[in-house]
């Protein structure tokens, strides 16, 4: 099993590059920036963490351009998402933009990508929530064919491209690994249907079962990431016992001196499990 770290890139805390060096010379495996290109000012959609959405949520980096600052600080690190709001983006330019994140980095992408929670945030990028499963699908489904392909076409409902170039290819083959977060009745469908692999949040209920229940169903490896995982060797062990592939825990965000004591934390609880 493999550790990772989740961090806000915020314009106030800890710089895209340098957190991303600092995980890699403490011997994390991977660092995954959230996005949120915006937060609405009146909210209607309850934050699925409590009733005060933290300000960090409105304060990030680009996630594509925190990104590129994390590949270029760092040689072995796997960068990603986490998760890509699919639904608020067009899927031309997303492409684009993974590909030359993966280029760039020498294939050190993961393609974490999720639904959203903030209904209002996707109607601002003109997604109705309502349709936000089969706009998710098409489009990553529309991507793939963009990586894949020297002349790429694509027909749906709710994307549709005739005959385009896109270069460069990302530079893992046949893309990087898309890791289909969110811990919804359907997910697993979603999994299933156009991923590489599952990426819950710790905190979704019977989320061990479901691993379980996904590996039955599935025909082919898939790789299970979870974020969220806290600091504890017990939870660790769980993880380590389900079979999943990274774990991952959320860092604060803010300056070295409030990311460290977290990070060590999780060192921590890292070294009580790997020492048993």
């Amino acid at each position: 099993m493999d550790f990772g770290v989740g961090y806000f890139p915020t314009h106030d805390g800890m710089r895209p590059g340098e957190i991303a060096r600092r995980a890699e010379e403490r011997g994390q495996s991977a660092l995954y920036f959230a996005e949120h290109t915006h937060i609405p000012a009146s909210r209607e959609t309850p934050w699925p963490g409590g009733p005060n959405l933290p300000q960090k949520y409105w304060h990030t980096y680009d996630l594509f351009v925190a990104l590129t600052a994390a590949a270029e600080a760092t040689s072995r690190l796997r960068i990603g998402s986490g998760v890509c709001l699919v639904t608020e983006r067009d899927p031309i330019i997303t492409a684009k933009e993974v590909a030359s994140v993966d280029h760039l980095s020498g294939g050190r992408f993961e393609f974490g990508v999720g639904l959203g929670w903030n209904r209002e945030e996707m109607r601002n990028h003109g997604t109705d929530p309502r349709l936000r499963v089969p706009v998710m699908g098409e489009r990553i489904r529309a991507m793939r064919e963009i990586w894949t392909q020297d002349e790429a076409s694509f027909d749906g409902k709710h994307v549709s491209f005739d005959r385009i170039w896109s270069w460069p290819k990302p530079a893992q083959r046949p893309h990087p690994p898309i890791l289909i977060g969110g811990g919804g009745p359907t997910v697993l469908d979603r999994v299933l249907e156009y991923g590489d692999g599952w990426f819950p949040q710790w905190r979704d209920e019977n989320v061990f079962a479901r691993i379980a229940e996904l590996r039955a169903r599935a025909d082919r490896y898939l790789q299970v990431q979870m974020l969220s995982v806290p600091a504890d060797p017990r939870a660790l062990e769980q993880c380590e016992k389900a079979g999943i592939d990274r774990v991952s825990v959320w860092l604060p965000s803010g300056p070295w001196s409030i990311v460290e004591p977290a990070l060590e934390k999780w060192e921590a609880a890292i070294g009580e499990l790997v020492g048993r």
